[in-house]
């Protein structure tokens, strides 16, 4: 049975800018039951990456609680919270962030290198399977430069994985790729959503991309204006299948 491992409790995160006050969270509240799939959704400017930073410890709310698997994050100090962004947080960007100059492999075991009861064979072992997972193990030595778009993120998500996370927070996962990667990606969501029941917490513009979690969050100006479970969820794999052949040699690098 399903249980909340993350509650949002009246929570407000002010900046100001001048004399003025912008209220970028605007008193939100919402849990998140383990294994879900969740997209949090709007136009810029209506706080959905600022939320995101605060449920990923990388910003802290002017007020309001913050509980991740039953902690009051706010309580933890500076190396706690880095020890829980860490051990129990799996972060995907929108720009990738891998390092350029290492190769797949060594930049999904980067977050291992944190950990010192983990020897150099378990880290490789470990950033190996992430990558298998994510259907890259013929790309491990490639440098970033050496993939695709679409083969970046995926190091990112196989990145995101080798913790093994009870989070995994995606920002704009999707937004530098194509419709076919951004299925890819989104297919491999739903994936490890489905089959290994990671909770999934996806942030986005686009309502398409929406469309293939099982619930939605949407915010305007620093609100929650609506909170929906998604009744006919698209099964991105399919769409993937669907979409219309292209000249081989134009996809010859992807």
């Amino acid at each position: 049975m399903s249980s909340a491992i993350l509650e949002i409790q009246n929570l407000k995160r002010e900046f100001k800018m001048g004399g003025d006050v912008v209220k970028a969270i605007n008193d939100v509240s919402f849990s998140i039951n383990s294994g879900e799939f969740i997209t949090i959704m709007g136009s810029s400017g209506s706080g959905k990456t600022t939320l995101l930073n605060i449920l990923g410890c990388l910003d802290q709310p002017s007020s309001g609680h913050y509980f991740l698997e039953g902690i009051d994050v706010s309580t933890l100090s500076k190396n706690e919270l880095a020890r829980l962004r860490n051990r129990k947080l799996g972060f995907v960007f929108q720009s990738y962030n891998l390092l350029p100059r290492t190769s797949a492999i060594e930049n999904v075991e980067l977050p291992l290198l944190y950990n010192p009861d983990i020897s150099s064979k378990e880290r490789q072992e470990k950033a190996m399977q992430a990558l298998e997972e994510v259907d890259l193990l013929n790309r491990v030595h490639y440098r970033p430069s050496q993939l695709s778009s679409g083969q970046q993120q995926r190091v990112a998500i196989a990145r995101a994985l080798v913790n093994n996370p009870i989070l995994i927070l995606a920002d704009e996962a999707t937004g530098n790729l194509d419709t076919r990667n951004s299925y890819g990606i989104m297919a491999l969501m739903q994936e490890l959503n489905e089959v290994q029941g990671k909770t999934i917490v996806f942030i986005t513009h686009e309502p398409d991309i929406a469309a293939f979690s099982k619930r939605t969050i949407t915010l305007r100006d620093g609100r929650i204006i609506k909170d929906s479970i998604n009744t006919n969820v698209r099964n991105a794999k399919q769409d993937l299948e669907d979409l219309p052949e292209i000249d081989e040699s134009a996809t010859a690098t992807q």
